[in-house]
């Protein structure tokens, strides 16, 4: 078998990924894949036989409490031949120190994941809405009223921050800065009269297998309301095809979609290896994306 070269992804290697991770109907937002590139020191990896890319894995160090590998592709001319477990242990040896790693698997490779350690915590749901042009007309009314929705540079970043900090595993203010500010896309926050936010939203342009459609996430809020009134202000905006990934656990999440008209059409299970601590699921109505958790 030919010798298999991992280094690390560069610029130039993004477009080929995105390609990748488009077949695999991932649906690659636009930018995401450079910022999980430049989340760490060390994002993501790219394996060469020769001259040739042959798959890619990423595994990102938030710190040393957390850390999340994603973006696991073989081509599929090359698999069964062992370069997907060079590139798994790769990422491994990088998150090696780090006391929790999470993942999202698919339901064909949870048996595999098990057996380096990795556990079973909950579903995610993919969530799909075609928004056409003739859908919704009215956005959500904010109640109460001394929430302002804001966008653009009135964000208070830090305020985000911590707003996020509190609902995850850890803060993640490097990862979460590129999120936010990436030209692609929009971000929403609710922010109160002194300056705290309530919950916030970012779309982005996203790849489907055929054409083009749009991925919501994170969405966090205080309520399922405020969820609402952040998804529908959101989707005032686009049309076309809109996909959310969810947390199971969060039960009125699911609620709120279904009554929005998005339908199911996927699921990942997420894995965890290590401890973690408990997290504020059910402020959690979408995830930023499904490769850094």
């Amino acid at each position: 078998m030919p010798e298999l070269i991992i280094r690390p992804a560069r610029a130039s290697d993004i477009p080929e990924i995105v390609r990748w991770a488009r077949s695999e109907e991932f649906a690659p937002g636009f930018g995401d894949v450079d910022i999980y590139r430049n989340t760490d020191k060390q994002g993501v990896w790219m394996g060469w036989v020769d001259s040739t890319p042959v798959g890619c894995i990423a595994g990102v160090k938030y710190n040393n409490i957390y850390g999340f590998i994603g973006l696991y592709i073989v081509r599929p001319e090359y698999r069964g031949q062992g370069y997907g477990h060079r590139l798994w242990e790769q990422a491994l040896r990088h998150l090696q120190d780090v006391k929790c790693v999470g993942l999202e698997a698919a339901s064909h490779l949870i048996t595999n994941y098990a057996e380096w350690g990795f556990k079973t915590s909950s579903q995610t749901i993919r969530w799909q809405l075609f928004n056409a042009e003739d859908g919704l007309s009215a956005q959500a009314v904010l109640d109460p009223q001394d929430l302002n929705i804001v966008s653009g540079p009135e964000i208070p970043l830090e305020a985000i921050k911590k707003y996020d900090s509190e609902r995850e595993f850890t803060a993640r203010p490097h990862f979460l800065s590129q999120w936010l500010e990436h030209p692609s896309g929009k971000v929403i926050a609710l922010i109160d009269k002194y300056n705290h936010c309530h919950g916030f939203a970012r779309i982005r342009p996203c790849l489907l297998p055929a054409g083009e459609g749009w991925r919501i996430g994170p969405i966090l809020a205080d309520s399922p309301v405020l969820a609402k009134v952040l998804i529908l202000n959101l989707l005032i905006e686009h049309k076309g095809v809109i996909l959310i990934d969810s947390p199971e656990r969060n039960h009125n999440a699911q609620s709120l979609l279904s009554s929005l008209g998005f339908r199911e059409i996927s699921a990942t299970t997420r894995m965890y290896k290590g401890s973690h601590k408990a997290v504020l699921t059910k402020d959690v109505y979408g995830l930023a994306c499904l490769e850094l958790g």
